[in-house]
C-alpha cells in the first residue's frame, strides 16, 4: 500500500486538487437553488412564523417578521446575505428551532453520520462476502440464492422495507426497540445507542445492498472466467491464492466506482430511515425546516449534503486510484 501510494502519489494530489477547486462552486449553486426553490415554494414563512396569530397580525409585525427571516428581499440578496454569515460562521438562525442553524447541525450531525457510515460499511461487508461466495462456487446454489435474494430487496422501497422491520422485529417479536436513540428518559450510552442503533443500520445497509452485491458478483463471475485465472489455477495454484491474487483484486473496482456514484443515494436512504425510526439526526430537522419554509435551515442542510457528496466521491475515486493502476485522473 506504501508503494502504490507513492506512484500514484502525483494522481492523488492532481485529484485532490481538482475536487478542492470545484466544490466552492457546487456548494454555492446548492444553496442558490434552494433559495430559489423555496422562493417560488407554496409555502408562507410569514404563516409558518406567526402560526395562528399570522390572520390577526399588523402590517408592522408582518413586515418586522419578514425582515427577520429575510424574506422581505428578493431570493438572490436573501441567498448572498446567507453566504456571506456562512462563510463568517454565521448561518442564521433557526426559526423552527429557535436556535443557531450551526448548533442544530453540530447536534444533530454526528447522528446521521453514524448512521450512514455504519449502514454504507455493512453494506459493503455483506457484498463482499457475496462476491466471495461467488467465487468459492460459481453458479451454485448458494450463489443463485444470494443473487435472487438481491434481486428481490432491490424492488422494495427504503422505507417499506423500515417500516416492516420496525413491525416485526420491534412491533411483533420485540427484540428490538422501535424508535429514538437511546431510552427515553434516560441519558444516553453506548450500549443502548447500539441497540437502537442496529434497525436503522440494517434496513440502511439492506437499501444499498442489492446493487453492491450484484457488482461484486458479476465482477467475480468474469474474473472467474477470465484468462489469467485459468492460467493460475492450471499451474496448481490453491484456490486462496487465487481467490486473493487474482480474482480479488479486480473485483473490488466496481464496488469502488459503485459506491463513490450512489453517494446520493445512501445519505437520501439515511434520511427516510431516520424518519421512520424516530433517529436523532438531520432528517427530523430537515422535515421540520421545509414543513416550517425554514429557508437558514434548508440551505445549510442542502450545503452539507453537497459536501458530503463530494467529499465521498472524493474519498472513492481516491480509493479507486489506488486499487486499479488503470485508472487516471481524467478517466
Amino acid at each position: 500500500m506504501i508503494r502504490r501510494l507513492r506512484e500514484r502519489r502525483s494522481d492523488l494530489l492532481a485529484l485532490t486538487a481538482q475536487r478542492a477547486a470545484i466544490s466552492p462552486l457546487i456548494v454555492v449553486a446548492v444553496t442558490a437553488a434552494a433559495f430559489a426553490l423555496a422562493a417560488v415554494s407554496p409555502l408562507d414563512p410569514l404563516a409558518a412564523y406567526l402560526g395562528d396569530n399570522v390572520q390577526f397580525a399588523g402590517a408592522q409585525t408582518r413586515d418586522a417578521a419578514a425582515q427577520a427571516l429575510g424574506v422581505d428581499a428578493p431570493w438572490w440578496q436573501a441567498w448572498w446575505h446567507w453566504i456571506i454569515g456562512a462563510a463568517s460562521g454565521d448561518a442564521g438562525l433557526s426559526h423552527t428551532y429557535r436556535q443557531p442553524v450551526l448548533d442544530v447541525v453540530a447536534e444533530r450531525l454526528p447522528w446521521t453520520v453514524g448512521l450512514s457510515v455504519t449502514g454504507l460499511l455493512l453494506a459493503l461487508a455483506t457484498a463482499i462476502l457475496v462476491g466471495l461466495v461467488a467465487a468459492r462456487r460459481p453458479g451454485g446454489w448458494a450463489d443463485r440464492a444470494l443473487a435472487g435474494v438481491a434481486v428481490v430487496l432491490s424492488a422494495v422501497p427504503t422505507f417499506v422495507a423500515a417500516l416492516a422491520a420496525a413491525a416485526i422485529f420491534a412491533v411483533g417479536l420485540r427484540w428490538l426497540p422501535v424508535a429514538g436513540g437511546w431510552e427515553a428518559g434516560q441519558d444516553p450510552t453506548a450500549g443502548s445507542v447500539a441497540r437502537h442503533l442496529i434497525l436503522p443500520a440494517v434496513v440502511l445497509a439492506a437499501s444499498q445492498l442489492p446493487w453492491m452485491a450484484l457488482v461484486v458478483r458479476q465482477s467475480v463471475l468474469a474474473a472467474h472466467d477470465s484468462l489469467p485465472v485459468r492460467q493460475a489455477r492450471a499451474r496448481g495454484l490453491p484456490r486462496r491464492t487465487v481467490l486473493s491474487g487474482h480474482i480479488a483484486p479486480v473485483s473490488w473496482t466496481p464496488l469502488i466506482a459503485l459506491v463513490g456514484a450512489r453517494l446520493p443515494e445512501v445519505i437520501v436512504g439515511a434520511l427516510v430511515v431516520e424518519e421512520v425510526f424516530a433517529w436523532p439526526g438531520l432528517a427530523a430537522a430537515t422535515v421540520d425546516a421545509a414543513l416550517g419554509a425554514d429557508l437558514v435551515m434548508l440551505a445549510a442542510v442542502s450545503a452539507l449534503t453537497a459536501a458530503a457528496i463530494v467529499a465521498g466521491t472524493w474519498l472513492a475515486d481516491c480509493a479507486l486510484l489506488l486499487a486499479d493502476p488503470r485508472v487516471t485522473v481524467d478517466a
